[in-house]
């Protein structure tokens, strides 16, 4: 019997992230201690008001199918939580609610992009957009930032990429992996370049939104009058809330692209979870205080890995004004040997920390940096330490 894939699954890269998260699981049910500090999940429990709430669900008898775009409730607090916190009004027809934002994502490029379409993704960014983009039959375009521009694509940039081909660009911020965040002003100024192609939409990724430092609030770019009809902002519950088994990820959009990706839904998982809706219904509702905790932490994680990193020599670091990851420069490494290894690239020098100083990291040309490595903190502050002073003793 002959086994023969589809092309598209053959051309499709593995997610790093998870790549390096299978490896790291590999060599730790060997007998390896192995710190994973490559996976964008927090290490909180789900906070107990929310669990609470999935339990009631549980006994109130919820087990039927959901509608494909979600429950009518839930779709009230969606629009309760971006008025609150985004200053967004949006009717429960623009609103659809699928199982985990990497859904949400997925079925807007599917509805968007036509074969040929260009996408430009702004770099450092998400490790599936990409994949996306190109199972869409897309061409995704990465437009490039580095450490000296703080991760941040400017408008002088994206003027020299867009053009009349353009359907859609792809935004994340606060970003993962870099933890940037683009103020107002920078997003404004990137939206005069937008607003003179009317075919162009723009995707943006908020899934990081209240995990933020120093006072630096994202700002919405569906929140520019001239960008509203031409915005399609992604949530979720799985980072802010500590409910990434959940899978709850939702999208704003114009009616007719939610009425699109509610078409592609039902054909595909149909609705999303009964119980995890209705905990998420609770989640969005309740106030952020409720989760405050958690931010406080991951800023004091923040601080003390930054501390950390100063004492390693050659790691070149920004600092983070959201998301819970590091992104530091490693490329002095490029072309030497450390303790007989060879780093040729990032994706080397991940693996030589894997393998050396046992701390599992992600490369950073899965990201669109090939001079990086993603570093989480959403690990305790033991691990954290014990983590960052295996690679400097590796290194140093």
């Amino acid at each position: 019997m002959k086994k023969s894939l589809s092309n598209r699954i053959k051309e499709l890269p593995a997610s790093a992230t998870l790549e390096m998260s299978a490896k790291a699981r590999e060599l730790k049910n060997s007998g390896i201690d192995i710190i994973g500090l490559s996976v964008g999940e927090p290490d909180f429990g789900t906070p107990s008001f929310i669990k609470d709430s999935a339990i009631d669900a549980v006994n109130q008898g919820y087990n039927s199918y959901t509608p494909v775009d979600g429950y009518s409730e839930l779709k009230e607090s969606i629009i309760f939580k971006f008025k609150r916190d985004n200053n967004l009004v949006y009717e429960k027809n623009q609103i659809v609610v699928s199982t985990g934002a990497k859904q949400s994502i997925y079925n807007v490029i599917q509805v968007l992009i036509n074969p040929g379409d260009d996408v430009i993704i702004f770099s450092p960014y998400w490790v599936s957009y990409s994949a996306m983009v190109t199972l869409a039959g897309g061409n995704p375009i990465d437009l490039k930032s580095d450490i000296s521009s703080d991760f941040k694509v400017s408008p002088k940039q994206l003027e020299e990429v867009i053009t009349p081909n353009t359907k859609l660009i792809l935004l994340n911020s606060p970003n993962n992996p870099s933890g940037s965040i683009y103020s107002e002003k920078e997003l404004k100024d990137l939206s005069n370049v937008i607003c003179k192609y009317p075919n162009t939409y723009v995707m943006s990724d908020e899934i990081y939104e209240h995990i933020y430092y120093d006072n630096y609030k994202p700002f919405s770019f569906a929140g520019i009058d001239k960008m509203y009809d031409k915005t399609i902002t992604v949530n979720g519950l799985s980072k802010a809330y500590a409910m990434t088994g959940w899978r709850v990820g939702y999208i704003g959009a114009p009616e007719w692209i939610a009425k699109a990706c509610t078409k592609l839904q039902g054909q595909t998982t149909s609705g999303t979870n009964c119980i995890a809706q209705r905990a998420a219904i609770t989640a969005l509702k309740s106030p952020l205080s409720k989760i405050k905790y958690m931010i406080d932490e991951f800023n004091f994680r923040r601080n003390r890995i930054l501390d950390l990193i100063k004492d390693i020599d050659g790691f070149k670091i920004n600092r983070p004004k959201g998301a819970f990851y590091v992104f530091p420069d490693i490329s002095i490494f490029f072309g030497k040997s450390i303790n007989g290894t060879e780093i040729k690239n990032a994706t080397d020098f991940s693996l030589f920390l894997l393998e050396k100083a046992n701390v599992a990291t992600v490369t950073g040309d899965a990201f669109g940096c090939p001079n990086n490595i993603r570093i989480s903190y959403a690990a305790s502050l033991e691990k954290i330490e014990d983590a960052l002073n295996r690679i400097k003793n590796v290194l140093n």
